[in-house]
This record gives C-alpha cells, structure tokens and sequence, in this order.
C-alpha cells in the first residue's frame, strides 16, 4: 500500500493541487483566470470522453458493458437514498437531500485524475466507464428533489392532521402536495443538458464514431497534452478548494450553523467511504477487472461540484450551497484524490487477490 500511496504522492498533478492550496492559504496572489480555466475544464471533458469513446468503439457491448452501466445507474439512485436517510435528521430537508444528489451524482475532474492514474500505471480500463459517468449526474439529482420534496408533503399532511379532520378535509380539496413550483422540464433541461454532461457525452459520441482513425489525427491534442492540461487545471482547483474549505469554517462559526465544522468534515470524508464500500462491492460482484472496478468504485465514491450545484440553484433554492457546495469541494475532492485513489485500488487488489 506504502508504494501505491507515495506512487500517488509524487504525481505532478496532485502535487499542482495542493501549490494551488497553499498559496490560497498563504493569500498568494497566484491566480488562474476564469476563462482559462473554464477552457481547462472543457478541454479535460473533451479529451476523457473522447478517449472514451475510441475505447467503446474498439470494445465489444456485450453483457458485461450493460452491466457496468445499469450498475452505474443503480448506484446514482441507491447512494442518494442512503445519505438522505443519514442526513435528513440532522440537517433541514432542502440541505439533506442537497447533499444526498451531491453525493450521489459524480466528479468528473475525480474520474479523469484516476484514469490518469491507471495510465501512469498502465493498468487497462474500458471505455464504457465514461458512459457510466455521464449516466450518473442525473438521476442523483432527480432522486434528490424527489426526496425533499416527499419530506415537506409528509410534513405538511402531518400538521394538517394534527389540526383535526375538517381541516385535513379543507385542504384536500384546493392544494397539492407535487405543485409547490418547481418546473420538471427544466429540471430535467438542466440535469441532463448542462454543459459538463452534454460535452462529455457528446465527445464520446464522436469518439465511438471515428474510433482509431479520428484518434490518430488528434492524439497529439488529447494525449501528450493531456497530464500538462490536468496539472494546471489542479492548479486552480487546490485555489478554489482551499477558499471553499475557509469560507466552510466561516460559515460554521455563525450561531445559526446547521451543523459544527468538524461534524461536516466528518461526514464529508464517511460518505465517500462508505460509497466506495457500496460501489466496490458491486464491482467486485460484477467480476470487472481492476481498472474498471476501481473507476466505478471512484464514481461511487466522488461528489459532484458541478452540474448538481447548476441544478439545485434552480430546483432547490432553499437549500445552503455553503454547506454541500464545501463539503463536496474543499473536503471529499482532495480527500479522494489523496487518500481515497490509493486506498480504494489497494482495497481491491487484495480483494481480486483472494
């Protein structure tokens, strides 16, 4: 394990994370524009699902890849569910199920660092995972809102009852308990057509048709450039996450804080964990390969920080993007780049081992 770990330690793009994170701390004035950075982003969603799709394409869909994907989609549906359930008496409803959709959907820049890590590894994986990816951002958030909004329609049924028949009577006649103004088609617009998702799996569209022949002509772009392109994007993420963990710490020194730091920090490193017990498990169930299980289980295991925080702004405005928006960012992000990678492949080698 001790190899695996300093293997991981001594890769340039972890260790571009955590430059940016220290001059965040240090209140360095180092700083990676906007527009680059998007342009960073959109390059990296490019190249991995374009990947993706050459490797679909030089693949076989047979049972194992149908597999994969419903096992994907299973867990985008299951995980949320069990957060939801762990979170929904300690945090108000809008929060818990805020965190249950963040913790189920994905992270992206989580899956590409891990195929990078299987590459310096030279460790095969299937280009069906990235389709899994992509099958995995929606359905957390849709199972999300579905959950908050269950919780105040059984809220309100309850103190309607308490207020006696004939007003249970009353209220059964004009109100609905699945109208309180959230627009599903846009809903699902947002979830299924937001930038990341509609990239991604447009790239691996495009990959799965041109398969060897389109990557020779830009293998130059999508694979040299590749590991620089992911360095300077840690860059600028280890900056962001370290403002997102201080403003965390702000924000649960107010008096009326949900929940204390050290509970969230708690929570946004056992969630993950248990994730990847579940997702693991699947794999391991599955019988896929190494690559393969551990991209699931690092899917299971990641946070979203992207498309669920561009969904709930529109379906969930009740609910705090400073406690999700952090604990996603500035806590299992790096927690699962340093530590959760590593971990989680020791723990299936042995497991394939034996």
């Amino acid at each position: 394990m001790d190899s695996l770990f300093l293997a991981n330690l001594s890769s340039p793009p972890l260790l571009f994370f955590f430059l940016g994170a220290a001059a965040a701390f240090l209140r360095s004035d180092l700083e990676i524009p906007t527009q680059i950075a998007k342009f960073l982003s959109l390059y990296l969603l490019f190249a991995i699902g374009f990947k993706g799709g050459v490797a679909l394409a030089e693949s076989s869909l047979d049972a194992t890849v149908w597999q994969g994907l419903l096992a994907a989609v299973a867990l985008s549906v299951v995980i949320p569910l069990l957060v939801f359930f762990l979170l929904s008496r300690r945090l108000p409803a809008a929060d818990a199920a805020a965190v249950a959709a963040t913790y189920g959907s994905v992270s992206a820049v989580t899956f590409v660092t891990c195929t990078a890590y299987l590459d310096t590894s030279n460790i095969a994986w299937s280009g069906h995972l990235v389709a899994a990816m992509a099958l995995m951002e929606s359905p957390a958030i849709i199972v999300g809102i579905l959950l908050y909004r269950l919780k105040i329609a059984e809220r309100a049924k309850a103190a309607e009852a308490a207020k006696g028949p004939e007003a249970v009577l009353g209220a059964g006649a004009g109100n609905s308990y699945d109208s309180d103004g959230i627009s599903w088609r846009e809903l699902l617009r947002e979830s299924c057509l937001n930038g990341s998702v509609f990239l991604i799996v447009g790239s691996m569209i495009i990959g799965a048709v041109t398969g060897s022949r389109g990557m020779a002509q830009i293998h130059g772009f999508v694979g040299e450039l590749f590991i620089g392109m992911l360095c300077l994007f840690l860059l600028d993420m280890g900056i962001v996450a370290a403002r997102r963990l201080q403003e965390l710490g702000s924000n649960s020194r107010r008096t009326d804080a949900p929940l204390p730091l050290v509970r969230l920090m708690i929570y946004a490193i056992v969630l993950p964990i248990g994730n990847a017990v579940l997702a693991g498990t699947l794999a391991l169930l599955l019988n896929l390969p190494e690559g393969d299980a551990l991209l699931l289980t690092i899917l299971g295991a990641s946070a979203s920080y992207i498309a669920v925080p561009a969904a709930l702004r529109l379906a969930l405005p009740e609910a705090s993007p400073s406690i999700y928006l952090p604990m996603s960012l500035a806590i299992t992000f790096p927690f699962n780049l340093l530590v959760g990678i590593p971990l989680y492949h020791q723990v299936l080698r042995w497991a394939l081992s034996t």
